[in-house]
Parts: C-alpha cells; structure tokens; sequence
C-alpha cells in the first residue's frame, strides 16, 4: 500500500514569523524525521498564499495579521523543512483548505490503494480542514494526523482540533 505524506504550511510566517509559536518552532525536527521516511514522489506540501489585497479578504478581516504574502520570506518553507521536501509536489493555497490537493489525491486513490498522513500548521485551521476535505471527497480512505508532528494556535485549540478530526474517524 501506498502512503502518502502531506505536509500543510511549514512556512516561516507559521514556524517563527508573524504568526510563529514555540510549539510550531519545537515540532520542526519531528517533521523532519517525518518527511525523511517518505519517498518525495509520495509527499505534497501545502503553502498558505495570499496577496498583497490580503487585509482587504474576509480572512484578512477576521484574522488582521499579514502573512504567507507570495514571494516574501514569511511565505518562504522554514528552511529545514524546505531542505527535506526538494522534489515533493507543491500545492499553494489562497484559504485554509485545498481543493486542488483533494483532487490530485483522490486521483491517486482511483488508480491505487493508498493511505495519507497529514503533518504540520495549524492543526486548528489548516490542518483539520485539508483532513475534512480529503475524508469528504474519499470517506473510505485511512486519513491520519500525526500529533507530534502538528501544533496549533494555541495548545488548546491543537487538542480540539485533533478530538475533531477523531470524531470524523481521521486517526490521531
């Protein structure tokens, strides 16, 4: 069986930016441990990407920090993470969840029996809606999130989040 990796929003402005916390900066070397026992051709990370418009955005109204603006460094991978995932297929993401990773992965899963793992920031916003999106568009799939490897906004809202995502049979 086929397991894929997806690693959502490893990106400065998360880890140890705008919008960083030192759970996410603590988690780097377990996500990096992660990403090695995968083959690259079996993991896709994720890259939260807004615009210069962004405090002109719904998102931008409720949540008034700029951050992930494209091509800037806070959008940049944290570069131990980005030093692992060279070859990995990339998907930017203008909101919280991704269509389009749903998509490339039920792809996947029409032509072959597979498992994905999901990794990363913020288990209360990014993480859990790309684990609904992919549980919606393929409920049979074994959809799992390592804990370890995930921090959220606060600790509290990684710990409901992740009784979220069990409540909606994704392992955690």
């Amino acid at each position: 069986m086929r397991k894929i990796l997806v690693v959502v929003d490893m990106q400065k402005d998360f880890v140890d930016g705008a919008l960083g916390t030192k759970e996410a900066v603590a988690i780097v070397p377990a996500v990096v441990e992660k990403i090695r026992k995968y083959d690259k051709k079996d993991i896709f990370v994720t890259r939260d990407t807004h615009q210069e418009n962004y405090m002109d955005t719904q998102e931008g109204k409720n949540l008034p920090v700029v951050h992930c603006v494209e091509n800037t460094e806070g959008w940049e991978l944290d570069k131990t993470v980005a030093a692992e995932v060279e070859g990995a297929t990339f998907i930017n993401k203008p909101t919280f969840g991704s269509v389009e990773l749903a998509k490339a992965i039920k792809d996947i899963y029409e032509k072959e029996e597979i498992e994905v793992e999901l990794i990363g920031l913020c288990t209360d916003i990014c993480v859990v809606s790309n684990a609904l999106l992919l549980k919606a568009n393929m409920p049979e799939l074994k959809i799992s999130v390592d804990k370890d490897c995930c921090a959220g906004v606060t600790v509290e809202k990684h710990l409901a989040a992740l009784e979220t995502m069990r409540s909606c049979q994704i392992y955690c």
